[in-house]
C-alpha cells in the first residue's frame, strides 16, 4: 500500500465539501459537477475528472453522459434535496394568516395550538392531510415558529394571598 493515496489525508477536500452541518451542501455538490463539465469542455477525460475529484468512475460517467446530452444545464442539479413541497408558498402564507387569527376563530374551544389543531386548519384550507411531525415541521421550517409553553405560574398569581391564606386558613382548615 505504499505510495498509494487513501484519499483521508490532505488535499481530499472535494469529499469534504458534501456536507455542512448534518445536511448536504448542494452548492458545493453543484460546483463540484461545474466543474467537472469545465474539465469535460478542456478534453480531460473521465478517469481525470474521477481521479481529480475524488468521485468514483460511474459518477464520472454518468456526469459525461449528462454533459454531452444536456451541457452545463445538464449538470446544475435539481436545486434542492428531496420531495417538493405539496404546499406552495401562497398557500403557506393563507396558513399564517388563518393560524394568527387564533383557534377560536377556527371553532376550537380553547385559544391554545396544537399540531392536531393546525393540521385540521391547514387540512381545511389545503385539502391536504399532515400528520404531526410534518406540521411540525411546516410550522417550524416554513412559518418560522417555534414551540411555545405557557409559564408553569399563572400570570394572575397573588403570592401575598397565598401566604395569608396559608397562616390564616390552612391551619384553622387543618384542626
Amino acid at each position: 500500500m505504499a505510495g498509494k493515496e487513501t484519499g483521508s489525508g490532505v488535499g481530499s477536500d472535494a469529499r469534504k465539501v458534501k456536507r455542512r452541518g448534518g445536511r448536504r451542501d448542494l452548492g458545493a455538490l453543484r460546483d463540484r459537477r461545474m466543474q467537472a463539465a469545465e474539465m469535460f469542455a478542456a478534453g480531460r477525460r473521465q478517469v481525470d475528472v474521477a481521479v481529480e475529484l475524488e468521485v468514483s468512475q460511474q459518477t464520472a460517467s454518468r456526469w459525461h453522459r449528462q454533459w454531452i446530452e444536456g451541457g452545463n444545464e445538464a449538470l446544475e442539479g435539481a436545486g434542492r434535496a428531496g420531495r417538493r413541497s405539496r404546499l406552495d408558498d401562497a398557500q403557506i402564507a393563507v396558513i399564517r394568516e388563518e393560524l394568527l387569527k387564533g383557534p377560536q376563530d377556527h371553532g376550537f374551544a380553547t385559544g391554545v395550538w396544537t399540531l392536531g389543531r393546525v393540521a385540521i386548519v391547514i387540512e381545511r384550507l389545503t385539502g391536504v392531510t399532515y400528520g404531526p411531525t410534518q406540521t411540525w415541521t411546516i410550522l417550524r421550517t416554513r412559518l418560522g415558529w417555534s414551540r411555545q409553553r405557557p409559564a408553569r405560574r399563572a400570570v394572575e398569581r397573588d403570592e401575598d394571598a397565598i401566604v395569608a391564606w396559608r397562616e390564616n386558613e390552612w391551619p384553622r382548615i387543618k384542626k
